[in-house]
């Protein structure tokens, strides 16, 4: 009988610690995280992380140095310095975090991703289809919305620990893997990792929307960039996705812009600069990193 008490005070123990990570963010919101004005002056990272900032950046460093082993990025000035450009403006209005470095990766895959550290990729791919400057700084704030919350190490976090919910506390009596442990502990940590994803798919949303907005530009710009790009996942049944359902995601965003965010005018759409961005990003011979020639003969 002992073995049998001894395995589930074992995973009450990790199942307490496990709430603690992945609790969910949309309901977990304080006053200061709801304060435009409290920017900058906040820690949103909050929740149980095994990783210290030391090893956040050293991790960060170490995968992308593997990501630079096999990608191919854009080299050109031009467009490499304005979304630079971009990526410091919304830094100036978002939360503490490490310094952020933007990577441009040279393929026509659409695609964005932030690594523990500050390391930020966009894809030629997804940049040709932002429609303005305001997608882009969209793009750039959930990133810097996602390093300054850590969801990189947050996640590896909750990893471990459903990892360790799903190996029996004590060993079973007749080496049987599945002995001496309740039923469906095997699948799910799975699912509740994917839960923590999904809520740590909001929390980027919630900060990202703000930092925008602060920047001076139309909230509206970050909402299109969701519709854009956030239906990825919508054959696949909620509880086995890592990413919300649209409609709810637009449905929290326009909630918060709503009861937050003031109305204003004078809200930023796009720029010419940024005009000048995709034209050179649409003269871009793929996979080169460098402008086409033209032949002014013709």
């Amino acid at each position: 009988m002992a073995p049998r008490i001894g395995t589930f005070v074992g995973l009450l123990v990790v199942s307490c610690c496990l709430m603690a990570a992945t609790a969910p963010g949309q309901s977990k919101r304080s006053k200061s995280d709801a304060n435009i004005a409290a920017i900058g002056h906040r820690n949103i990272a909050q929740g149980l992380n095994f990783y210290s900032p030391e090893r956040e950046k050293e991790l960060g460093n170490e995968l992308a140095q593997q990501v630079a082993a096999s990608a191919r990025f854009i080299n050109d000035p031009a467009i490499t310095s304005y979304v630079e450009g971009v990526e410091r403006n919304v830094e100036r209005n978002s939360d503490k975090h490490p310094p952020i470095t933007i990577h441009l990766i040279d393929t026509g895959k659409s695609e964005t991703f932030t690594l523990p550290g500050g390391h930020e990729y966009l894809s030629r791919g997804l940049l040709l289809r932002l429609e303005n400057e305001g997608e882009l700084a969209s793009v750039l704030a959930r990133g810097i919305a996602q390093t300054a919350l850590r969801v990189g190490t947050r996640m590896a976090t909750t990893a471990d620990i459903l990892q360790t919910a799903s190996v029996p506390v004590v060993s079973p009596a007749d080496g049987s893997p599945s002995a001496g442990s309740p039923p469906g502990v095997g699948p799910s940590p799975r699912l509740a990792e994917l839960k923590a994803r999904r809520d740590a798919e909001f929390d980027a949303d919630y900060f990202a929307v703000q930092y925008l907005y602060k920047s001076g530009y139309d909230t509206k710009c970050f909402l299109d960039l969701v519709t854009l790009t956030g239906d990825a996942s919508a054959n696949v049944p909620q509880p086995f996705s890592a990413y919300p359902p649209l409609t709810q995601r637009l449905q929290a965003l326009q909630e918060e812009i709503a009861q937050i965010l003031p109305n204003r005018d004078g809200a930023i759409v796009s720029t010419n600069d940024f005009q000048e961005f995709r034209t050179r990003l649409q003269a871009l011979k793929p996979e080169s990193g460098a402008p086409q020639k033209t032949d002014n003969n013709n």
